[in-house]
C-alpha cells in the first residue's frame, strides 16, 4: 500500500466538485481537511490514481498526485493528525 497527496485546482467558475471527490474517495482510505488537498491510502500507483481522476477534471485544470511520507508537520485538528499517524506510519520501510 502507498499513500499519496492529491491536490488540484479546478479553474473554470462554477465547477461541480462532486464527481472528482467521488473518484478520489473510490481510490482507497482518504483524508480531506484542506480545501483542495486530499491524502489517499491505496493499493493503486500514483499513475493509476491520476488515470482515475483525469476524466473528472477539465483540460485547463491542474492535478498533482505525489507520494506522501512519514515525515510531516503542520497545524491541524487532532482528528486529522490521528488519520495521518494511522495511515502514513504504516508504510514506513
Amino acid at each position: 500500500m502507498s499513500a499519496y497527496i492529491v491536490t488540484y485546482d479546478l479553474n473554470s467558475p462554477g465547477q461541480n466538485y462532486e464527481p472528482l471527490h467521488s473518484a478520489i474517495k473510490s481510490c482507497g482510505n482518504w483524508w480531506h481537511y484542506l480545501d483542495s488537498t486530499w491524502l489517499v491510502s491505496t493499493t493503486l500507483s500514483a499513475k493509476e490514481v491520476t488515470q482515475r481522476l483525469l476524466p473528472k477534471i477539465d483540460k485547463n485544470d491542474n492535478l498533482l498526485v505525489i507520494g506522501a511520507t512519514d515525515e510531516y508537520a503542520g497545524w491541524l485538528p487532532k482528528k486529522a493528525w490521528q488519520w495521518i499517524h494511522e495511515n502514513l506510519n504504516v508504510y514506513v520501510y
